[in-house]
């Protein structure tokens, strides 16, 4: 089975585990944990990061950073991991979802104005499999009604926005390193902030709000949100590597353009002239012209030995959330979209294995 997607291991990641278990350096303190938030800091440009458990929490933290709580809403995509709402409702506040634009498959900044009260205080906008948002558009509006941009990177490292870093946008940013993420920490998540307050905010709520000055001395609740030492060694190893990796994505995204480029019905991943998109996912979209629906082609492809995955549900057709609303084009492009392998360890004998199932399934259906 060709998977969706595997981690690419082979650097400096088991020298840098093994230095950890020598040392006895396996929980929370340890060089690498300060290493691997100052390199991931200084490739988004950001000032300051703060590493945390995984990628959910660091979109709660941020959002407890910044005061959201109850009777606040705050704008998501409905196009997206359910993680970007829920945390959003942990704080006690509401997500108000947007609807995607068709074109690159991102939030719709066009649609932002009509969704604002007097109780919204912040927009999350997420880079969408690898390709970034129009940011300039959403900070545009949000500057208007002074709400704070959270960026949720999880799925762009390496991405850019008219040459700027994602993870380097909006107010505060915040990454995944799940194991199927361009790097990977196992389970882990970070937040960037260029904000100094908010830096120290942050560090202080993630390890259960215990005062500097005087141990086990805890004002306030906070949370148990550390990230290990063994973590982020995986992590430093991977922000090495993460050039190579960003350029086997865009290699195989590009032979799955050439090969799969005029297939009847397959709309391919695309990249904005403003962005550089990193292919987090390479994702294709199944039409009517295409013999098969987008889960007969899924089934099909892995009965040949090829695993994929379903774009995201859009958020607001799932029970927890579910209104009396339409985004129509979040719920096309979940309806048929398709993630194909994606991991920067495929080879192009593979690749070419994929597109030709792809071409000759709908060759033979037709």
């Amino acid at each position: 089975m060709i998977p969706v997607a595997e981690p690419d291991l082979s650097g400096n990641e088991l020298k840098y585990v093994s230095e950890c278990v020598e040392t006895e350096w396996v929980s929370s303190l340890g060089k690498y944990v300060g290493a691997f938030e100052e390199a991931m800091a200084a490739r988004c440009g950001r000032r300051y990061a703060v590493s945390v458990c995984n990628g959910t929490a660091a979109l709660h933290l941020a959002l407890v950073v910044l005061g959201i709580g109850p009777g606040d809403e705050v704008i998501v995509p409905s196009l997206t991991f359910v993680a970007t709402a829920n945390a959003v409702r942990y704080t006690g506040a509401t997500p108000v979802f947007v609807d995607a634009e068709p074109r690159y498959w991102q939030l719709d900044p066009e649609r932002l104005e009509t969704l604002i009260t007097p109780r919204t205080k912040a927009v999350i906008p997420v880079d969408l499999y690898g390709h970034p948002v129009d940011m300039d558009a959403v900070e545009k509006v949000a500057r208007r009604y002074g709400l704070a941009i959270i960026e949720d990177a999880a799925e762009a490292h390496g991405a850019r926005y008219k040459g700027r870093p994602c993870g380097g946008l909006g107010d505060m940013s915040c990454f995944s390193f799940y194991g199927n993420k361009v790097i990977t920490t196992g389970e882990g998540g970070m937040i960037l902030t260029d904000d100094p307050q908010w830096y120290e905010r942050a560090r202080f709520l993630r390890d259960h709000a215990m005062s500097a000055t005087e141990r086990y001395y805890h004002p306030e609740i906070g949370f148990n949100y550390r990230l290990t030492n063994i973590q982020a060694a995986l992590g430093l190893a991977q922000v090495e590597r993460i050039d190579e990796f960003i350029a086997g994505k865009r290699r195989h995204a590009q032979q799955y353009a050439a090969r799969l480029s005029g297939v009847p019905g397959i709309t391919l991943a695309p990249e904005a002239e403003w962005a550089f998109n990193v292919y987090w996912m390479y994702s294709i979209l199944v039409g009517e012209a295409y013999p098969l629906t987008r889960d007969e082609l899924m089934a099909a492809l892995r009965q040949r030995g090829i695993d994929t995955r379903p774009f995201f549900r859009a958020i607001h057709t799932l029970p927890p959330y579910v209104g009396d609303h339409a985004l129509p084009v979040a719920e096309d492009l979940a309806a048929r979209g398709i993630n194909l392998p994606s991991a920067t360890k495929l080879t192009d004998e593979q690749i070419d294995y994929i597109c030709d199932q792809i071409i000759e399934l709908g060759a033979k259906a037709g």
